[in-house]
């Protein structure tokens, strides 16, 4: 082996180039060589992974690239460091007997008769990048370029990409054309807090960045584009969370002339697609449960459906109960296989989670041998209540059955978290679940005025089926939580418990779109601030039409079984919104504060 500085010109003739790798630089890619490349002279170029002295002359050199690892045989080596950058010229050829790696790619083979030239010499990084020890996250960004080697952030982004290539493959095929919406809008209500722009030619006035294509995209619609498509960049200054940054990526689409089952097929088709990019395994099927069978059997409207533990219902079994715990609108439970063998401490302790979550209480039951009930309470129910919880359940011995008893939805939220808690398996462990959820409510709460609250937006197609009720409040015939049995025509997709996105069929009559103003009290001029531009072009002739958007950042995670978005993002953000490499957020010049007519307030202390 020889060491040359950059520039250097090696005697060796020049190989053959692979067309994927090829460069004035390289023939090949590190790991994707193996035993057909036998005897051939590469070009090589990476980063040096690792060192292995043998001897005071003989060395190995593992050279990384981001297709992977090769070894590489080099005569003196003591001028090469990790994370050295470097080009190595040699023969492919097998390793010796008994030296083969079966763990690497490239296992089979090794480089000989190296020459290596330092294209750039490196400090030691602050952490190693083999991905062997857990290090500090807060380092791992700070120094995210170096992360971004690791195998782990290399594989995640190549599969992300894969599933924006999928994605758009599948769109287009389905007649969907791909277009740009603006990245400066004017701050509109959707939920969460604008980020803003300051405007220097108006100043005291701002933009904002978008929370979603949704306006635009509808105005599409209006222009005919008839099915529009976007891989958008969108940003809600919301607390973050595992599932959750500032700044995220959604497929966005909307059709005309279409239905709630014509936006489910296709997007079912652009998920599948995404899928099989990654996995090499094409989704068999995307159930739909309505909203109200998700939380009457899961307790959330993102049920994750890999496991049992399903809430069961009990409030007719306790209907003529003389226990006064149990004398509440809704008495559900979930049955823990095996959960007997908790200890009083650790049955405390669930107690107290439930109440966290919102219980007045928790009762336990074990199941005995003899299918009995091992309670504190058993003693206050009837031979009958005790006989049909049993029943219900299909409990047998070792169980452990867990009652809550309470307004039917606080008992669904609580019974839904304890469920998860106790049951739910790694992120993607026992395969990719998809579910449709459909037939949300429109209005899920009244406000302190008693006014509904929109589930989704105020732009959400009630269903047909229950519109009658909306005109009978409107008209004063029904109070305001007859609004929450209104359904709508939204749905959401979910996969192993997470929610990837929501859609809706969209309102685009006027008639039904002032109805839904009215119940939410918004007067024609608020209406027209708020939303008139849309409005206004709805009076042009709007088709039907429905959408959906879905965040590539939850479906790549999920796909390569990740727990947080982040690690599959080049450039996130921490938990408390900050960004270690840069420094962001930062303060900006004073002048620049002035050219944008802006004074700061004193910091809160």
């Amino acid at each position: 082996m020889t060491v040359q500085p950059a520039g250097t010109p090696s005697s060796m003739p020049t190989p053959a180039k692979s067309p994927r790798a090829a460069t004035a630089m390289r023939t090949d890619y590190c790991g994707e060589l193996g035993v057909d490349d036998i005897g051939r002279t590469v070009e090589l170029c990476g980063w040096v992974h690792a060192r292995r002295e043998h001897g005071e002359h003989l060395a190995f050199i593992d050279l990384r690239d981001r297709t992977g690892i090769v070894q590489c045989v080099v005569d003196g080596a003591h001028d090469l460091r990790s994370e050295y950058v470097v080009r190595v010229t040699g023969a492919v050829r097998s390793r010796p007997e008994g030296t083969e790696n079966p763990n690497l790619a490239t296992g089979a083979i090794e480089i000989g008769d190296c020459t290596v030239e330092i294209l750039n010499p490196a400090e030691p990084p602050p952490f190693p990048l083999d991905g062997r020890r857990d290090v500090d996250e807060t380092l791992r960004l700070r120094f995210r370029y170096l992360d971004l080697r690791s195998e782990r952030l290399q594989r995640n982004l190549r599969a992300r990409a894969a599933v924006n290539s999928a994605i758009r493959g599948a769109m287009e095929a389905q007649g969907f054309v791909e277009i740009e919406t603006p990245m400066l809008i004017a701050s509109t209500p959707e939920g969460a807090r604008d980020f803003v722009v300051p405007s220097r030619l108006s100043p005291g006035e701002f933009y904002a960045l978008p929370q979603s294509p949704q306006l635009f995209k509808q105005l599409c619609m209006v222009g005919g584009v008839d099915r529009y498509y976007q891989i958008a960049r969108c940003l809600r200054d919301e607390d973050l969370r595992a599932d959750r940054q500032f700044e995220f990526t959604q497929l966005d689409a909307e059709m005309s002339f279409a239905s709630q089952a014509d936006v489910i097929s296709v997007i079912s088709e652009a998920v599948a697609s995404a899928v099989e990019a990654v996995t090499g395994v094409r989704p068999e099927s995307f159930p739909h449960l309505t909203w109200r069978e998700a939380m009457e059997r899961f307790g959330s409207d993102k049920p994750d459906t890999r496991f049992g533990m399903e809430l069961v219902e009990l409030t007719d079994v306790f209907a003529e109960t003389g226990f006064n715990a149990f004398k509440a609108p809704c008495v559900k439970g979930i049955r823990v296989p095996g959960g007997a063998d908790k200890t009083r401490n650790q049955l405390d302790g669930l107690t107290e989670q439930a109440k966290r979550f919102g219980a007045k209480g928790l009762v336990w039951m074990k199941v005995e041998p003899d299918r009995t009930l091992n309670s504190p309470v058993a003693k206050f129910l009837r031979d009958d209540e005790r006989d049909a919880l049993v029943e219900r359940f299909g409990a047998t011995a070792g169980d452990l059955l867990l009652l809550v008893a309470d307004e039917r939805p606080k008992v669904w939220h609580v019974l839904g978290l304890l469920r998860l808690e106790l049951g739910r398996p790694p992120v993607n462990e026992g395969g990719l679940v998809f579910v449709w959820v459909i037939e949300f409510p429109l209005f899920e709460a009244l406000d302190e005025a008693g006014r509904p609250v929109p589930a989704h937006h105020p732009f959400t197609m009630p269903h047909e089926d229950d519109l009658f009720l909306l005109d009978a409040y409107l008209r004063g015939e029904l109070d305001g939580p007859a609004l929450l049995d209104i359904r709508s025509q939204a749905y959401d997709l979910t996969l192993n418990g997470w929610e990837l996105g929501s859609g809706s069929v969209r309102i685009h009559r006027d008639d039904i779109q002032r109805k839904i103003f009215a119940a939410l009290g918004i007067s024609d001029e608020e209406a027209e601030r708020k939303f008139g531009f849309l409005l206004r072009a709805f009076r042009f002739g709007a088709p039907p039409h429905a959408g959906f958007a879905f965040g590539i950042d939850r479906l790549a995670a999920l796909l390569v079984g990740e727990e947080n978005i982040r690690e599959v993002i080049a450039f996130p953000k921490t938990q408390s919104g900050t960004d270690p490499l840069t420094g962001a957020p930062t303060p900006i010049d004073a002048h620049h504060l002035e050219e944008l007519g802006l004074r700061l307030l004193p910091k809160k202390q």
